[in-house]
């Protein structure tokens, strides 16, 4: 069985954890597809906070309590940059963090691509999954926002993290994206496929990057497999983070359903097969979709494979 994730940020790193021990119940093959609109250049190095994510997590290195960065970090390099008031401040860079993006900005300035760079690193870490960038080109995300009297783009980590999404935006727009091209391996894998998960990642900022890659919306949506996805939203609230302030932008309701419809299902245009919501949301409808209801908290392995475990059940029935 071969399974394919999207996925993006802290909610889908940590689904990774539960489709990664229903793999290696059922002996399936995961690779997953991650989102790379967040990426970007801090102090002459290249930043991947969410294929970082992905790979600490899976490799038993991710702070449990923060849920993003390194395990017993320490910040001397943070402190040293701010004495020299070197901008920006508002993103920290870990010690132990800095050595991942030495090591990748070394590669990349040498000639290796991203997915090339991402394989290298994940030797070290040992993720139990094929871990594949959306594109190896460059995919910013920014945010088009009122800011100082006048409208202005903003990269997407600004205006998360400086402004917690607490400013009049606009829209999103993914900067590169018309021009990239999916990674190596990224199509085939959606094409062999046996089941496509997209995870409970942010939609508009974690797994919308993705789609954004040109072909990649369609290779999702022509894949042979079903495609179930699983609703970030429970009872009318984001699992974790801002995803409530990113579907505003968009004019969606933060909502299981709108989730889903935003989605869409595929025999009416969308992605979709089936959808997972919580209990809570039971009763929801997506037009042209199989909705199940099922736990949705991610509390540990064991319950984050059960979701997984329901995705496929769903997946026969869809």
């Amino acid at each position: 069985m071969r399974i394919v994730v999207l996925a993006g940020g802290i909610g889908g790193a940590r689904f990774l954890l539960g489709v990664r021990a229903y793999a290696r119940e059922v002996g399936a093959e995961v690779t997953a597809v991650v989102n790379v609109g967040d990426d970007l250049y801090l102090h002459g190095l290249k930043i991947c906070p969410d294929l970082d994510s992905v790979m600490y997590t899976l490799g038993g290195g991710a702070d449990p309590e923060r849920g993003w960065g390194r395990f017993d970090e320490t910040w001397t390099v943070k402190t040293e940059l701010a004495a020299y008031g070197a901008e920006p401040t508002w993103f920290g860079l870990g010690d132990r963090d800095v050595a991942t993006h030495l090591v990748r900005t070394s590669m990349i300035t040498g000639g290796y691509p991203l997915s090339a760079v991402t394989e290298a690193l994940a030797t070290r870490w040992q993720p139990g999954v094929r871990l594949l960038p959306a594109t190896d080109d460059r995919l910013e995300t920014h945010a088009v926002v009122d800011l100082d009297g006048g409208q202005r783009a903003i990269h997407f980590q600004e205006w998360w993290i400086r402004y917690r999404a607490d400013v009049p935006t606009d829209r999103f727009v993914f900067v590169g994206a018309d021009a990239a091209k999916p990674a190596p391996g990224v199509v085939e894998a959606l094409g062999t496929a046996d089941l496509v998960l997209v995870a409970p990642s942010n939609p508009v900022v974690s797994i919308a990057p993705v789609l954004a890659v040109p072909g990649l919306r369609e290779a999702v949506a022509g894949s042979p497999a079903r495609v179930v996805g699983v609703s970030p939203i429970i009872g009318g609230a984001p699992v974790r983070g801002m995803a409530d302030r990113c579907l505003a932008v968009l004019g969606v309701a933060c909502s299981a359903e709108g989730v889903g419809r935003l989605y869409g299902g595929r025999r009416s245009g969308g992605l979709l097969d089936g959808w997972l919501v919580a209990p809570e949301d039971e009763g929801v409808t997506v037009p042209d979709v199989s909705v199940r209801a099922v736990p949705l908290w991610m509390t540990d392995e064991v319950a984050t494979a059960g979701m997984v475990r329901a995705a496929v059940e769903l997946a026969e029935l869809a």
